[in-house]
């Protein structure tokens, strides 16, 4: 049983995402994976096995270690050992919510921090994945916002943050793979007896890039990341529990669509140019009307999959019934399958705005279900612990040119 407190005590992985001269798998697709194995001096026909191998062992089984790959032969391990690594993020700090809510400080190979957030309930049990190092959107109502955007998160950290909630979750599947795919040439595999290989029930159910960042100024890696995390053969999530959030990357949307496919999320937070100018500063570049037609052009988008328009309550700023009936009307005109999400704004120091009250926030989502379309009111989550929406912030910063210069003579010093 977890402890809700500052810090989480439960020990979480640890292993360097990059590990010094060697090359970290995760984040690379299977064809990838082969490639890699070919040039460190693999036969061609050999890597291909390999690499589905692999493949099962990192994203099926969560393993970290070339030794607990048992279908694979044992002289061939250490030679992967000297040469990959099956990276995960470094764990800075880990904190459970009173709610049951969990939120980890991340550190990447460079030293740069990100979050990631897991939200239990009943039925579900989603992860909230960052996309990137800061921001660069500075959206106010946002903690997130308030950074400068440090670097683009590559696929493997991306994917590194699924497989760490799941080996924190302890939800891999136990048991071994005898008879399960083993080379028959190899004779040295191990050769343990078959029929205890279990699959367990997944707590992690549902996933939403909605940590820091904006996913779709990171595209290639987002999607790099999401491929592997839907492939059938490894992590297996179904793009229908895939929620991809954007605060309105116009000409990125439709490439989402088609090439990754995901459900859509949109934090609009506003109906008139006015105070989304304001509050989500990209307004200025693609306004609303931009921004519901590339929604109404959205791949995939139907009654069944659903546009989420995410609107975050401010006191006096958003919150009035005039842009409820706004927010309505442009739905409609757009003719648009969509829902709302009202998130109560979530407080953080210094933070510009207030929390409309429950009162003004529940006439609000009348208003809106008295037209017929759908308007929930988020629970927050995870405010104890600063987890809630809009309240993610590292205390990474952008490092100056003197201090790259520097780190890169202490890497090379390092190497001899």
């Amino acid at each position: 049983m977890q402890i809700p407190g500052h810090i989480d005590p439960v020990t979480t992985g640890t292993v360097p995402l990059r590990g010094g001269n060697r090359i970290d798998l995760v984040g690379l697709s299977r064809d990838a994976i082969g490639g890699v194995l070919v040039e460190a001096g693999m036969d061609a026909k050999a890597a291909k096995l390999r690499a589905k191998q692999i493949w099962h062992w990192i994203y099926h089984r969560g393993v970290t270690d070339f030794e607990a790959m048992t279908d694979i032969a044992k002289a061939m391990r250490p030679w992967l050992t000297d040469r990959f690594v099956i990276g995960r993020p470094t764990v800075r700090e880990a904190q459970v919510s009173s709610d049951g809510t969990r939120k980890w400080l991340l550190a990447a190979a460079d030293g740069q921090e990100y979050e990631m957030v897991f939200i239990p309930d009943a039925d579900r049990g989603t992860l909230c994945v960052s996309s990137q190092v800061g921001c660069t959107l500075n959206c106010r109502f946002c903690h997130t916002g308030t950074m400068r955007l440090v670097r683009n998160l590559g696929a493997g950290e991306i994917v590194g943050q699924v497989l760490l909630a799941r080996d924190a979750l302890g939800e891999w599947p136990k048991g071994t793979m005898a008879g399960f795919g083993a080379d028959p040439e190899d004779d040295d595999a191990d050769d343990d007896a078959a029929g205890h290989y279990t699959a367990d029930g997944r707590m992690l159910t549902n996933i939403v890039m909605m940590g820091m960042g904006e996913p779709l100024y990171n595209f290639d890696e987002v999607k790099g990341a999401l491929k592997i995390v839907m492939d059938g053969d490894g992590l297996a999530l179904s793009k229908r529990r895939i929620t991809l959030s954007t605060s309105g990357v116009v000409p990125m949307m439709a490439r989402a669509g088609e090439e990754i496919g995901v459900n859509l999320a949109v934090s609009l937070h506003a109906v008139t140019k006015e105070i989304r100018d304001e509050i989500v500063p990209l307004n200025r570049k693609y306004g609303i009307e931009e921004l519901l037609q590339a929604c109404a052009d959205y791949p995939g988008a139907n009654n069944a999959r659903r546009i989420t328009f995410e609107y975050v309550m401010l006191k006096d700023k958003n919150d009035r019934d005039e842009d409820a009936r706004e927010l309505v009307r442009l739905i409609k005109h757009y003719n648009l399958p969509a829902k709302v999400n009202l998130i109560p704004f979530n407080p953080w120091p210094g933070a510009p705005y207030e929390c409309s009250t429950p009162e003004r926030v529940r006439a609000f989502s009348n208003l809106i279900f008295k037209a017929g379309i759908s308007a929930p009111i988020r629970t927050p989550r995870g405010r104890d612990i600063m987890a809630a929406c809009g309240q993610l912030k590292s205390a990474a910063t952008k490092p100056t040119r003197a201090e790259l210069d520097r780190i890169a003579e202490e890497k090379q010093a390092a190497l001899g």
